[in-house]
């Protein structure tokens, strides 16, 4: 009863600090707002991108030699159990380090008709990846990202993403400085019913190619700890998961647990209704302060050619 009311007093002190999204708008990209954008070749179609410009964004960013980092956002599946919505509209995790410092881009899974967005799973695999290849260089030359700061990052379906979609090819891995993936990996688990995730042996040595590509950059691995409800972690153990992925790249990995009971008390609650959220980088904390640091590390150091 003590710990529980210590996880619900402090989580109560530390929604004062809570991130607010930014409101969405139909006005098209700019400041401190969320846009969202209709690529060229999709013109017609309700396939779209959404795009949060930095609070300190202008549009003369060239004359003034300004250029943002970049952190490039792939959402969960529609999931109500955890809130996931599936849409980019849906997604947090990126914000939550962004915070008006950085460009913000939620970007999406198209779906086999290439007519709207997927809201569950990787929709046309080849054009959702193609997406991403296409739209992400030009939002850079755009706006103002520096295309040797844009960080990869997602959430459950999303955090797969980061190395199934993100390492798919040498090409789509050649755009990232860093890579971030919360609650799941890519080649971690069987996804029976699902040609790309099943059977596990297959699915892990295609996995182990893919993660390969990220060649010793950045990779910051977090999932949802053990609550004080006794609600078990997400993901197998961690120690699976970082045997795993240091088996394959030793180096630059890093692997944060996530409390999410200390951030948020009990479960539902008003901020979350789930342990497995995207919300929590909204919410001042440790793992929250750390994972900002590592996006403040990973886009302001020298960059390797890639």
């Amino acid at each position: 009863m003590r710990l529980a009311l210590l996880c619900l007093t402090l989580a109560n002190a530390l929604a004062a600090a809570d991130l607010t999204l930014p409101p969405l708008t139909d006005q098209g990209p700019q400041p401190g707002k969320r846009a969202a954008v209709t690529a060229p070749e999709y013109a017609g179609t309700k396939v779209h991108h959404l795009i949060a410009l930095p609070d300190d964004w202008t549009p003369d960013w060239q004359a003034k030699g300004k250029r943002w980092p970049v952190i490039a956002e792939y959402t969960g599946n529609y999931f109500p159990a955890s809130g996931s919505t599936g849409e980019v509209e849906g997604a947090a995790l990126g914000y939550g380090l962004a915070r008006g410092r950085a460009i913000w881009v939620v970007l999406p899974y198209v779906a086999k008709d290439r007519t709207k967005n997927e809201r569950t799973w990787w929709g046309d695999i080849d054009a959702t990846v193609g997406y991403a290849k296409a739209n992400l260089p030009r939002i850079c030359a755009e706006f103002g990202g520096d295309p040797k700061k844009v960080v990869l990052c997602g959430f459950s379906r999303g955090a797969i993403g980061v190395s199934f979609l993100g390492l798919h090819d040498d090409e789509v891995a050649r755009l990232w400085c860093g890579l971030w993936a919360h609650d799941h990996f890519d080649g971690m688990l069987e996804w029976k019913g699902h040609a790309w995730g099943s059977p596990l042996a297959r699915y892990r040595e295609e996995a182990t190619i893919r993660l390969r590509r990220l060649g010793g950059r950045p990779l910051l691995v977090t999932q949802a700890g053990r609550s004080a409800t006794g609600m078990p972690a997400l993901l197998p153990a961690g120690t699976e998961t970082k045997k795993f992925i240091t088996a394959v790249a030793p180096t630059n990995a890093e692997f944060l647990n996530v409390d999410m009971a200390a951030l948020f008390g009990g479960f539902p609650n008003d901020f979350v209704k789930h342990p497995h959220n995207d919300r929590w980088p909204l919410r001042d904390g440790p793992a929250t302060e750390a994972a900002r640091a590592w996006f403040t590390r990973v886009t302001t150091a020298e960059q390797p050619a890639k």
